[in-house]
């Protein structure tokens, strides 16, 4: 095998491994995908602010409305809540966890 060429010797592996049926991810390797998209999201500037995502239409969780109609500034609107939440930590842990709360993005990763 030493003497093929690499697309050659690609091929020829390609070749002998056997497809399966296509299984989806785990819910926590989302959990954990989502949570470092966001982050690295946060890192390059500022979020939507809590108030503005709602008035586009997006659903938000039950801890994101209390900071949306917080008396604080738009700045601490555009936190990431979902970075302090328990249910960022059992989504990343456990591939069915005990949470329910509409609007939740890791509620949506759980049934998806």
């Amino acid at each position: 095998m030493a003497s093929l060429r690499d697309d050659e010797f690609m091929a020829k592996i390609a070749d002998a491994v056997e497809l399966s049926e296509a299984e989806p991810a785990p819910a926590r390797l989302k959990a954990r995908l989502y949570s470092a998209l966001v982050q690295q999201q946060v890192q390059t500037g500022p979020l939507m602010s809590l108030s503005e995502s709602r008035a586009r239409g997006h659903q938000l969780c039950v801890f994101e409305q209390l900071v949306q109609i917080a008396p604080v500034g738009e700045g601490a609107k555009s936190l990431n809540i979902c970075r302090v939440c328990h249910a960022r930590v059992l989504a990343e842990h456990l591939d069915n966890p005990p949470i329910y709360w509409s609007g939740c993005p890791y509620v949506a990763l759980k049934k998806s």
